[in-house]
């Protein structure tokens, strides 16, 4: 078990709901990134071991802001696994996801990704303004794992980011098992194109 397997992961959410504060928690645990300074994007390596197999993380920090839309579709492209981070004290960032997750299947062309949903902040409960029953919803609507954090007490920073590798594992292991069945139709095809001639 000595491979090392190498996983993009891009943070992506809206503006301030703490995309950077968690992936520094989440690469250096000792380190909370008080201050709020709009990211445009940062790139961050980690190597990690989950389930016994060690991974070479490439983990994308990337702006919330609007203005940086267009640098959006590069990283969704290159991304193996997205973490959608909103914060539970502001629903605008919540409802925000949608467009999102609209964005990163768009890009990908496809209907499924792996992603998991991180509300962050959840020390600030007596703020909060999105009901952990919501989001879980919605994140059972999306057929992805749900998480409630916080960069600041370090709750379920590391557990998110681990979930999400899991999520790209197995989508890596549906894929190699996948292209089987999906040669077989072709020649299928041809064969009858043959039996036309």
């Amino acid at each position: 078990m000595a491979s090392t397997s190498e996983c993009k992961l891009a943070v992506v959410g809206g503006g301030g709901v703490g995309k950077s504060a968690l992936t520094i928690r989440f690469v250096q645990p000792d380190t909370f990134a008080e201050e709020y300074d709009p990211t445009i994007e940062d790139s961050y390596i980690k190597q990690v071991t989950i389930d016994s197999v060690t991974y070479f993380l490439e983990i994308l920090d990337t702006a919330g802001q609007e203005e940086y839309q267009a640098l959006r579709d590069d990283y969704m492209r290159k991304g193996h696994g997205f973490l959608l981070v909103f914060s539970i004290i502001e629903r605008s960032t919540f409802d925000e996801l949608n467009k999102f997750r609209d964005q990163i299947l768009r890009v990908k062309d496809k209907d499924k990704v792996p992603m998991v949903m991180i509300g962050n902040k959840c020390d600030l409960e007596e703020e909060r303004k999105v009901s952990t029953a919501e989001a879980k919803n919605k994140a059972e609507e999306w057929g992805i794992p749900f998480f409630e954090g916080s960069a600041k007490s370090r709750i379920n920073v590391e557990e998110s980011f681990y979930e999400l590798v899991r999520e790209v594992r197995k989508e890596k292991e549906q894929q190699s098992n996948a292209p089987k069945n999906t040669k077989k139709a072709p020649s299928g095809k041809k064969k009858k194109g043959c039996l036309i001639l």
